[in-house]
């Protein structure tokens, strides 16, 4: 039953909010007329009213209404209740540590895996794999857990980079870090480069997008997979 969709990003270099994500965007909230917008991904510089406002922008053109989940009084009733759901990104560690100390983790995957249509980007695609330990982001704050919901059977790695041939750095690629959690974990992780995103529909499971992606398995040398190709395989 699920419909859900796990981007890379929300925004690629020169385009506006949610630009290229438009194709997927329609299908997936198709009938849709209200969403429930979770901003708490957001660390600063920006509060969660103006991060709804962003959002909310982005999908008027589509005549969806989009609520902020800080403006329920009931947060966990409103997600029960809900249509439809968009998580933004930013900073990963704090949406975990939001949602799980509101008891809300639990509560968003249960609507999810009833069907209703999910949308995340970056952090917001982060929470929908099994843990949250492949972010690239900065531990600003520190969750209950790095367990989130668990809607693929796989992590991402959103924002994916490839080394940059005759760059001299010396510090660990992209690929050196998750093949550091592989020393310690054995679930494969889906290295999501800008322009693609991860698409969900029932039992289904499917690579989209403009570019290929990077797949980390333990044990394994890491390989490409095309768009198009189905992601099932991984467990």
């Amino acid at each position: 039953m699920k419909h859900i969709v796990l981007a890379s990003t929300s925004t690629l270099f020169g385009d506006a909010y949610l630009a290229y994500l438009q194709p997927v965007i329609k299908p997936l909230f198709s009938g849709i007329h209200e969403m429930i917008f979770v901003p708490y991904a957001r660390p600063g510089g920006i509060s969660h009213d103006d991060y709804t406002e962003r959002a909310a922008a982005a999908f008027a053109p589509l005549n969806i209404r989009v609520r902020g989940l800080h403006t329920f009084a009931n947060p966990a009733a409103a997600i029960q209740t809900g249509a439809a759901f968009f998580t933004g990104g930013g900073n990963t560690f704090l949406l975990v540590k939001e949602l799980k100390e509101q008891g809300l983790m639990d509560v968003l995957k249960a609507a999810v895996e009833m069907g209703r249509p999910y949308l995340g980007c970056s952090a917001g695609s982060n929470i929908g794999g099994v843990s949250m330990q492949t972010t690239n982001d900065m531990p600003i704050v520190y969750p209950p857990g790095f367990q989130t919901m668990g809607l693929v059977p796989f992590n991402l790695n959103p924002h994916y980079l490839d080394p940059i041939p005759d760059l001299p750095h010396m510090g660990e690629t992209r690929e050196a870090r998750i093949r550091e959690y592989h020393t310690q974990y054995s679930t494969p992780v889906v290295g999501l480069r800008e322009g693609s995103w991860i698409y969900v529909k029932d039992q289904a499971i499917t690579l989209e997008g403009s570019l290929p992606a990077r797949i980390f398995e333990a044990g394994k040398a890491a390989y490409e997979i095309e768009s198009g190709t189905s992601l099932t395989y991984l467990r």
